[in-house]
């Protein structure tokens, strides 16, 4: 029996296919990993910017109470300085 060219060729799309497979599936695996320590860091970067914000609600609540904070709360923007007026709430777009 002898062995036909199209034997061979199979084999050899098989091979290749077997690689690429490989290779895909490699790729898949990688871009997994990536995507779950992205995703961890988010969680992170979110749940540290809610502890701000409550921390500069807390803040706000204190300089009701104390005013010594002010210029500390002026400084990072919390709070407009004692001169200035406060910026005016955005209206909602009427119909």
């Amino acid at each position: 029996m002898t062995k036909s060219p199209l034997h061979n060729l199979l084999l050899a799309v098989l091979a290749v296919s077997a690689l690429a497979s490989m290779a895909l599936c490699w790729m898949y695996i990688n871009n997994a990993r990536q995507f779950r320590s992205l995703n961890n860091q988010m969680a992170f970067i979110n749940q540290r910017g809610q502890l701000t914000q409550a921390l500069v609600g807390d803040i706000m609540e204190y300089s009701k109470r104390n005013s010594a904070i002010d210029p500390i709360l002026e400084s990072i923007g919390a709070k407009p300085k004692a001169g200035q007026p406060a910026p005016a709430a955005t209206k909602p777009a009427t119909k």
